[in-house]
Protein backbone atom coordinates (compact mmCIF):
# COMPACT_ATOMS: atom_id res chain seq x y z
CA UNK A 1 0.00 0.00 0.00
CA UNK A 2 1.54 3.42 -1.07
CA UNK A 3 1.36 6.49 0.73
CA UNK A 4 -1.66 8.01 -1.26
CA UNK A 5 -3.65 5.08 -0.59
CA UNK A 6 -3.33 5.23 2.76
CA UNK A 7 -3.68 9.14 2.78
CA UNK A 8 -7.53 8.43 1.41
CA UNK A 9 -8.10 5.83 3.36
CA UNK A 10 -7.61 7.42 6.58
CA UNK A 11 -9.69 10.39 5.05
CA UNK A 12 -12.10 8.00 3.90
CA UNK A 13 -12.39 6.83 7.91
CA UNK A 14 -12.43 10.00 9.17
CA UNK A 15 -15.36 11.26 6.99
CA UNK A 16 -17.08 8.01 8.41
CA UNK A 17 -16.28 8.85 11.70
CA UNK A 18 -17.71 12.40 11.33
CA UNK A 19 -20.55 11.36 9.70
CA UNK A 20 -21.03 8.61 12.96
CA UNK A 21 -20.38 10.97 15.48
CA UNK A 22 -22.63 13.99 13.74
CA UNK A 23 -25.94 10.94 13.20
CA UNK A 24 -25.22 9.88 17.31
CA UNK A 25 -25.42 13.80 18.13
CA UNK A 26 -28.80 14.25 16.50
CA UNK A 27 -30.25 10.85 17.63
CA UNK A 28 -28.91 11.92 20.77
CA UNK A 29 -31.19 14.99 20.59
CA UNK A 30 -33.80 13.89 19.40
CA UNK A 31 -34.14 12.08 22.92
CA UNK A 32 -33.15 14.23 24.88
CA UNK A 33 -35.98 16.50 23.85
CA UNK A 34 -38.43 13.56 23.84
CA UNK A 35 -37.36 12.92 27.26
CA UNK A 36 -37.92 16.07 28.23
CA UNK A 37 -40.72 17.01 26.75
CA UNK A 38 -42.22 13.80 28.38
CA UNK A 39 -40.98 14.71 31.87
CA UNK A 40 -42.84 18.34 31.53
CA UNK A 41 -45.78 16.49 30.06
CA UNK A 42 -45.60 14.70 33.66
CA UNK A 43 -45.43 18.06 35.15
CA UNK A 44 -48.48 18.89 33.50
CA UNK A 45 -50.67 15.94 34.36
CA UNK A 46 -49.37 16.51 38.08
CA UNK A 47 -50.40 20.12 38.12
CA UNK A 48 -54.07 18.63 36.55
CA UNK A 49 -54.00 16.53 39.20
CA UNK A 50 -53.68 19.17 41.92
CA UNK A 51 -56.39 21.26 40.54
CA UNK A 52 -58.64 18.46 40.43
CA UNK A 53 -57.75 17.48 43.75
CA UNK A 54 -58.55 21.30 44.73
CA UNK A 55 -61.96 21.19 43.16
CA UNK A 56 -62.54 17.96 45.11
CA UNK A 57 -61.84 19.79 48.01
CA UNK A 58 -63.83 22.84 47.29
CA UNK A 59 -66.57 20.71 46.46
CA UNK A 60 -66.17 19.01 50.15
CA UNK A 61 -66.22 22.54 51.53
CA UNK A 62 -69.19 23.76 49.07
CA UNK A 63 -71.45 21.10 49.97
CA UNK A 64 -72.37 22.47 53.73
CA UNK A 65 -73.24 25.41 52.39
CA UNK A 66 -75.51 23.88 49.15
CA UNK A 67 -76.26 21.12 48.01
CA UNK A 68 -74.03 19.92 45.16
CA UNK A 69 -75.04 17.22 43.05
CA UNK A 70 -73.29 13.90 43.83
CA UNK A 71 -72.16 12.82 39.75
CA UNK A 72 -69.98 16.27 40.09
CA UNK A 73 -67.71 14.63 42.81
CA UNK A 74 -67.63 11.31 41.52
CA UNK A 75 -66.77 12.90 37.72
CA UNK A 76 -64.38 14.63 39.82
CA UNK A 77 -63.13 11.23 41.27
CA UNK A 78 -63.03 9.38 37.93
CA UNK A 79 -61.01 12.20 36.29
CA UNK A 80 -58.14 12.33 38.79
CA UNK A 81 -57.75 8.50 38.12
CA UNK A 82 -57.18 9.24 34.34
CA UNK A 83 -54.74 12.46 34.45
CA UNK A 84 -51.90 10.22 34.02
CA UNK A 85 -53.30 7.98 31.04
CA UNK A 86 -54.11 10.71 28.72
CA UNK A 87 -52.56 11.82 25.94
CA UNK A 88 -52.18 15.96 25.32
CA UNK A 89 -55.15 15.64 23.15
CA UNK A 90 -56.88 13.60 26.11
CA UNK A 91 -55.24 16.19 28.71
CA UNK A 92 -56.89 19.47 26.99
CA UNK A 93 -60.37 17.63 27.02
CA UNK A 94 -59.79 16.87 30.88
CA UNK A 95 -58.40 20.98 31.18
CA UNK A 96 -62.00 21.94 29.61
CA UNK A 97 -63.69 19.84 32.15
CA UNK A 98 -62.22 20.60 35.04
CA UNK A 99 -62.58 24.39 34.60
CA UNK A 100 -66.26 24.09 33.68
CA UNK A 101 -66.81 22.74 37.50
CA UNK A 102 -64.59 25.17 38.82
CA UNK A 103 -66.65 27.72 37.20
CA UNK A 104 -69.49 25.94 38.54
CA UNK A 105 -67.87 25.84 42.10
CA UNK A 106 -66.88 29.79 41.69
CA UNK A 107 -71.18 30.75 40.46
CA UNK A 108 -72.01 28.41 43.87
CA UNK A 109 -69.46 30.11 45.94
CA UNK A 110 -71.01 33.93 44.87
CA UNK A 111 -74.13 33.17 45.71
CA UNK A 112 -73.33 31.84 49.65
CA UNK A 113 -71.34 34.99 50.69
CA UNK A 114 -70.62 33.29 54.05
CA UNK A 115 -68.69 31.32 51.65
CA UNK A 116 -66.44 33.55 50.61
CA UNK A 117 -65.37 34.59 53.37
CA UNK A 118 -64.82 30.84 54.78
CA UNK A 119 -60.73 30.62 55.82
CA UNK A 120 -60.57 27.16 53.58
CA UNK A 121 -62.60 27.98 50.93
CA UNK A 122 -60.39 31.33 50.31
CA UNK A 123 -56.93 29.63 51.20
CA UNK A 124 -58.60 26.73 48.49
CA UNK A 125 -58.82 29.46 46.03
CA UNK A 126 -55.69 31.46 46.40
CA UNK A 127 -54.09 27.44 45.85
CA UNK A 128 -56.08 27.24 42.75
CA UNK A 129 -54.39 30.47 41.01
CA UNK A 130 -51.19 29.44 41.61
CA UNK A 131 -52.02 25.70 40.19
CA UNK A 132 -53.16 27.50 37.11
CA UNK A 133 -50.21 29.81 36.97
CA UNK A 134 -48.23 26.73 37.02
CA UNK A 135 -50.62 24.75 34.30
CA UNK A 136 -49.74 27.52 31.74
CA UNK A 137 -45.85 27.85 32.48
CA UNK A 138 -45.43 23.50 32.22
CA UNK A 139 -47.34 23.98 29.01
CA UNK A 140 -45.75 26.34 27.59
CA UNK A 141 -42.53 24.82 28.03
CA UNK A 142 -43.98 21.33 26.88
CA UNK A 143 -44.79 23.22 23.75
CA UNK A 144 -40.90 24.89 23.34
CA UNK A 145 -39.63 21.55 23.28
CA UNK A 146 -42.40 20.14 21.03
CA UNK A 147 -41.40 22.59 18.81
CA UNK A 148 -37.71 22.26 18.62
CA UNK A 149 -38.46 18.51 18.17
CA UNK A 150 -40.96 19.03 15.06
CA UNK A 151 -38.84 21.23 13.76
CA UNK A 152 -35.64 19.21 13.96
CA UNK A 153 -38.31 16.56 12.39
CA UNK A 154 -38.04 19.45 9.26
CA UNK A 155 -34.64 20.60 8.61
CA UNK A 156 -31.98 18.93 7.07
CA UNK A 157 -30.47 16.86 8.08
CA UNK A 158 -32.15 16.01 10.99
CA UNK A 159 -34.70 14.87 9.04
CA UNK A 160 -33.25 12.54 7.52
CA UNK A 161 -32.01 11.07 10.74
CA UNK A 162 -35.97 10.83 12.24
CA UNK A 163 -36.97 9.44 8.99
CA UNK A 164 -34.42 6.59 9.57
CA UNK A 165 -35.74 5.77 12.63
CA UNK A 166 -39.08 6.39 12.34
CA UNK A 167 -40.05 9.71 14.71
CA UNK A 168 -43.15 10.85 14.18
CA UNK A 169 -44.16 14.73 15.05
CA UNK A 170 -45.04 15.36 18.51
CA UNK A 171 -48.17 16.93 19.32
CA UNK A 172 -48.62 19.95 20.88
CA UNK A 173 -50.35 20.70 24.21
CA UNK A 174 -53.25 22.88 23.14
CA UNK A 175 -56.23 24.25 25.25
CA UNK A 176 -59.29 25.40 23.88
CA UNK A 177 -59.00 29.21 23.25
CA UNK A 178 -61.90 29.62 25.74
CA UNK A 179 -60.43 27.71 28.11
CA UNK A 180 -56.71 29.30 27.40
CA UNK A 181 -58.37 31.85 29.98
CA UNK A 182 -57.98 31.14 33.70
CA UNK A 183 -60.78 31.31 35.00
CA UNK A 184 -61.53 34.09 37.31
CA UNK A 185 -61.94 33.62 40.89
CA UNK A 186 -62.48 37.12 43.19
CA UNK A 187 -64.11 37.53 46.65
Amino acid sequence: MDWASLILLIIAVGVVLALIGYFTSIYNRFFRLKNSAEATLGQVRVALKKRLDMIEQLVESVKGYARFEREVLEKVTEMRASVFKLSPEGLRDLDRESRSILGNLLAVAENYPDLKTSSTVSSLMDSVKGVEDEIARHRYTYNNIAQEYNIMQDTVPSRFVGIMLGLSKMAYLQFEEEVERRPRIEF
